[in-house]
């Protein structure tokens, strides 16, 4: 049997020229397939996350137990996508390569550098696997997510308050007419 591989390339969205490990604040958007609505509702301006929304959630905020090397800033959960500011900062202490972590969640080695893709790629593993064991098989993510490399402290205050007002803003974005 001759099984091809159909001829297709997937574009990237990523700059090409830029190390995505190298220290610095990154906001992401990470989407449900087909924008499907799975993580709550908006009511009054916030969110109230259902079940599959919490796990979002925790989820997120577990990615600290996993990449050392990494803060969450501001972020949301909204009805079919998640916001959220990621700090990757400092190069991996190389003397660290070959001690034993005290987290086994966490272990460290030669290619462990931190970046982006790796910290979103775990963060849509854990919480659609979460998700399907708590009885949703069906949950998917988007396939690829937005990014945007915070530049300074004024973008970063900007998407800081279009993160914190996003819920609220979310009634008259999303109204059915």
């Amino acid at each position: 049997m001759n099984h091809q591989t159909p001829n297709f390339s997937r574009r990237s969205i990523r700059l090409k020229e830029y190390n995505y490990s190298q220290p610095g604040a990154y906001f992401v958007t990470i989407c449900t397939k087909g924008q499907e609505y799975s993580f709550g509702e908006i009511i009054n301006g916030v969110i109230e996350l259902s079940k599959l929304g919490s796990i979002v959630r925790d989820c997120w905020l577990k990615l600290l137990i996993h990449f050392k090397f990494i803060e969450l800033d501001e972020y949301v959960v909204l009805p079919d996508h998640l916001h959220g500011i990621i700090n990757i900062f400092g190069d991996i202490d190389k003397g660290l390569i070959n001690q034993t972590p005290t987290n086994h969640d966490w272990i460290m080695t030669k290619d462990s550098q931190v970046t982006l893709g790796k910290v979103i790629r775990h963060f849509k593993a854990k919480s659609s696997k979460t998700i399907h064991d708590a009885g949703y098989p069906n949950f998917q993510w988007q396939r690829n997510y937005y990014e945007h490399i915070i530049r300074d402290e004024h973008e970063l205050s900007e998407i800081r308050k279009y993160i914190i007002s996003n819920p609220y803003d979310w009634v008259s974005e999303n109204k059915k007419l």
